[in-house]
């Protein structure tokens, strides 16, 4: 469903006379139907950064990004073009960064609707399914007419990540998705993340969280080694060391 071949990212820093900054290189995984990936290894590898070349938040500097669509086309996420971008994250592909940025002074259920009737959902069902949604991530009723802007950290993020999966889209990209949240509502979410998973979404996930890694994950991928590695490292400091 997604493949990677040999991708690379640097950054040029103008401000310092032109460095450039490797930050990944010739990195190559794959992912199916029905499974997540997990990325690993210690901060400042390039994780993230990783996570939106595919997303094409970031242009990749060299390498392709294949992702067999779900009209039966490969799209190279790499080189295509912003417009078919943008219709793949209409679509097909979602993305729950470490960070929560909406428009300001639009309730929570009004952003949690907008992915449904993008694809031509009526508002009505939209509506229906936002409430659903919201209340099985321990949401309340109170927060549903208010804005994010005054949401606690871990109600911003539950609310960042219903907005990626809500659409159940062909494709996810989990950056962080559980960092913000406690024990009882990461259960939940990661409960959904596995009904979307059991659904047939692929899923490409960034964790430093050990039990969502061990929970979520079917294979994963160690940025350091460029290597793939047993999920179930002995411990979350042997996931963070990049050890196999």
């Amino acid at each position: 469903m997604l493949r990677l071949k040999n991708v690379s990212k640097t950054f040029t820093m103008h401000i310092r006379g032109g460095l450039v900054i490797q930050s990944f290189e010739k990195v190559s995984f794959e992912t199916r139907a029905g499974a997540l990936l997990a990325v690993t290894g210690p901060s400042g590898v390039g994780k993230s950064s990783l996570l939106k070349c595919v997303y094409r938040s970031y242009l990749p500097t060299s390498g392709e990004i294949l992702y067999a669509t779900a009209g039966g086309d490969t799209v190279d996420l790499a080189s295509a073009g912003e417009w078919e971008i943008l219709r793949l994250r209409h679509t097909e592909i979602a993305y729950v960064s470490q960070f929560f940025h909406v428009m300001p002074r639009v309730p929570a259920l009004e952003i949690l609707m907008e992915p449904l009737v993008i694809r031509g959902i009526s508002r009505s069902e939209a509506l229906g399914r936002a409430k659903e949604m919201l209340s099985r991530a321990g949401l309340g009723k109170n927060l549903w007419d208010m804005y994010p802007a005054t949401f606690s950290g871990g109600e911003k993020q539950r609310l960042n990540i219903l907005h990626a999966i809500i659409a159940k889209p062909r494709i996810l990209l989990l950056d962080e998705p559980t960092a913000s949240l406690d024990r009882a509502y990461k259960e939940r979410i990661m409960e959904m993340i596995l009904a979307l998973k059991r659904e047939g979404t692929g899923m490409v996930g960034v964790f430093h969280d050990r039990d969502a890694l061990l929970a979520l994950s079917d294979t994963r991928y160690d940025l350091t080694l460029g290597a793939y590695c047993p999920v179930n490292a002995k411990d979350a400091g042997e996931i963070a060391r990049g050890d196999c």
